[in-house]
């Protein structure tokens, strides 16, 4: 292998070493940050959750989209329908969230950012070790195990949110033209309404490619340790 492809493979590997780290990092202060608020103000820590936590929260999300192209590219080894769906719902009720001011305080909001967190505190770890070519067992094995019903749990919470959110919501006019008399009014519950059954078809998707990755990287975690045993 020429100095110019192991210059490439090292840029790679320091490029996903410095993104997971990263997200590590920033899921780690929202999460550490979120707790400390909830014991020092208890209840009323949970309506300030999003003014506190969420501009870090929205940098994190809005980076995840670059792990579509981590996996196009095979930087990582992962399924690309499950990971845009989760990407995509997440971003979507983030959007939401900030554009409701009504919604910011709510407490849901505080449990939906907590079960992100736990989410990607499970997969960010072993994504870490993974690019250092140690992976743990146990760090496998809550990535692809605790990480399934979490998930569901989080996509019901998300369902919750949208739910909460559908009286904040109101109709929409556009100015009128001269040349325009009539008014056409926009309501976006039926997008809203829309995007319920979506994310929970997503959501099943998504829980169907997990499952099926789990099988995949145990197995292969089986044999690699089935061919270590007779060495």
């Amino acid at each position: 292998m020429d100095s110019g492809t192991w210059a490439t493979l090292s840029f790679r590997l320091t490029y996903i070493f410095v993104y997971n780290l990263l997200q590590f990092c920033g899921h780690t202060w929202i999460l550490t940050n979120t707790i400390a608020r909830f014991f020092t103000f208890g209840k009323d820590a949970l309506a300030d959750t999003f003014y506190a936590v969420g501009f870090v929260m929205s940098l994190c999300q809005l980076l995840s989209f670059l792990e579509l192209f981590h996996i196009a590219d095979g930087i990582e080894n992962a399924r690309l329908l499950p990971r845009f769906i989760h990407v995509t719902e997440k971003n979507v009720l983030l959007v939401m969230v900030i554009l409701l001011e009504e919604m910011q305080s709510k407490p849901v909001v505080c449990l939906l950012f907590l079960l992100w967190n736990i989410l990607d505190l499970l997969r960010y770890p072993h994504e870490l070790l993974c690019a250092l070519e140690k992976p743990s067992v146990a760090m496998m094995w809550s990535r692809y195990t605790l990480w399934i019903p979490l998930y569901a749990l989080s996509v019901a919470t998300e369902g919750f949110t949208l739910y909460q959110a559908l009286p904040y919501i109101t109709p929409t006019t556009p100015p009128s033209s001269p040349s325009n008399s009539t008014e056409t009014t926009t309501n976006p519950h039926f997008a809203l309404i829309g995007f319920l059954p979506l994310l929970f078809l997503g959501a099943s998707v998504t829980v169907w490619q997990l499952l099926k990755e789990r099988r995949h990287q145990l197995a292969k975690w089986n044999k690699k340790k089935t061919k270590t045993k007779h060495k």
